[in-house]
């Protein structure tokens, strides 16, 4: 670590979106409604713009204390026949509007835990969803998010045999005593079967997450951790950075502040895990997010189509994101929309006919521009200046003409590089991505962002 890097994480490294939105959640407002929804539906069907469909399932057996997630703790598998009854609902509420010839190119199960439900339920919801949009036989990328501590080889088996394809693997990281200080204990081994079980079913790809800053890692436990992640080949591998924000999730007041690792630390497990997996062959495709070379994220990356949205890195940022359970958040054209977060406020407004939408927001011109600024920077590490301007019409120094001079300060922090066409991100820029992003958001206040953010670094 040189001399210069604890300046960097102090200017560069402190509270900040993760922008899977632009504008972020934080200025959605209750004004949007189904009017709004409607609209951008019809030109959707119009436009005959593909699907993403995206299912919360808010359960989980226990806690894992770093969570921050929209979750219900509870082993009462009784309540998940009352909460089936309900997302049933609200998928006829949206197919009723939808035209279902519009093919779903990806399909994403979250949580919360999905495999909390049990193989009955699983195999139901499957089955419901292909009763009312297209599901695709071929060519769909339709992915589940797995506890290891919830799957054995057989159930593998049965989500592959009713259409799933891709599995990512909550790992988080493989230390005994980080797992125990995170209360979420999944010995090595089990890992490993899964993996084994995973590839035996021939499942197209996947990926594994890991956690960056927990609870008693280090650089050096990283590494080892790493080094083992590394062994199993995972397609896909997200070093999340987690964010410690236990004045706002309680949970979160169980892990020992002083066990944490300090932003410094942290830069130094970042930048050494960038360098393992780099060495072992992995592009990096952005922020956190690591894919093989002849993965489709690294592909699309290279081509210029790799997009960013609410489930993170993407290869659909054409499709129109339907986001169905508590808390989900809809992307459709230029409108958000998100759920109720209280299970019984999002259950209530469905059993009364109407769409569960809490809150949302419709974007401007500026905030569209904005936002393919801020996603082409954090999917492709540039900008390409011309082609930026001749898609939106524009003079980009006009534009921009009290952000352009960040850029250059920036540059001179060594964390871009300015060129004739636009400008890149340095290695040292892809750490500190969100904060160069950041300079383009028209909506953060210093007040807010050390607030409600949780940091870069």
């Amino acid at each position: 670590m040189s001399n210069r890097d604890p300046e960097l994480v102090r200017r560069y490294g402190g509270q900040g979106p993760r922008y899977t939105s632009y504008p972020s959640a934080l200025q959605f407002h209750e004004q949007v409604d189904g009017d709004d929804y409607a609209e951008v539906i019809r030109e959707g069907n119009t436009d005959q713009r593909p699907l993403s469909l995206y299912f919360h399932i808010p359960f989980c057996n226990t806690v894992c204390y770093y969570c921050a997630c929209n979750r219900i703790i509870t082993a009462n598998k009784a309540r998940g026949e009352p909460f089936m009854d309900d997302l049933e609902r609200e998928m006829d509420l949206h197919a009723q509007r939808v035209d279902t010839r519009r093919p779903v190119v990806q399909l994403h199960w979250g949580g919360g835990t999905p495999t909390w439900l049990d193989d009955a339920q699983i195999t139901e919801l499957m089955f419901l969803t292909g009763r009312r949009f297209r599901l695709l036989e071929e060519g769909g990328d339709y992915a589940i998010e797995i506890d290891p501590r919830t799957v054995d080889d057989g159930r593998l088996g049965l989500l592959r045999g009713i259409g799933f394809n891709r599995v990512s693997l909550g790992v988080q990281d493989l230390d005994p005593r980080v797992q125990k200080a995170v209360n979420r204990i999944q010995p090595e081994a089990m890992i490993r079967d899964r993996v084994q079980e995973i590839r035996d079913h021939e499942y197209h790809s996947l990926s594994m997450d890991l956690i960056l800053g927990l609870p008693c890692q280090s650089e050096g436990s990283l590494a080892l951790t790493l080094e083992k992640i590394i062994a199993l080949g995972p397609d896909r591998l997200s070093l999340f950075n987690y964010a410690h924000l236990p004045e706002r999730f309680k949970v979160q007041r169980q892990i020992n502040d002083d066990a944490l690792p300090s932003p410094e630390e942290k830069l130094r497990m970042q930048i050494r895990a960038a360098r393992m997996l780099e060495e072992a062959g992995y592009i990096h495709v952005g922020m956190d997010h690591f894919a093989q070379p002849d993965d489709e994220l690294a592909r699309a990356q290279r081509a210029g189509t790799l997009h960013r949205n609410f489930q993170g890195y993407t290869l659909h940022g054409e499709a129109d994101l339907i986001a169905m359970g508590p808390s989900a958040i809809s992307q459709l054209g230029d409108l958000y929309a998100q759920n109720h977060k209280d299970l019984q406020d999002w259950g209530d407004a469905l059993r009364t006919g109407q769409l569960p939408f809490e809150r949302g927001y419709r974007l401007s011109r500026d905030d569209r521009i904005r936002r393919d600024l801020i996603i082409r920077l954090l999917c492709d590490m540039e900008i390409d200046i011309p082609a930026f301007e001749d898609r939106w019409g524009l003079h980009f120094e006009q534009y921009f003409a009290a952000e352009c001079p960040r850029l250059d300060e920036l540059a001179r922090e060594g964390l871009l590089h300015i060129n004739e066409h636009g400008f890149r991100l340095t290695e040292t820029g892809r750490t500190f991505a969100r904060a160069v992003a950041m300079v383009f958001d028209r909506y953060l206040s210093a007040a807010e962002t050390n607030r409600r953010f949780s940091r870069i670094l």
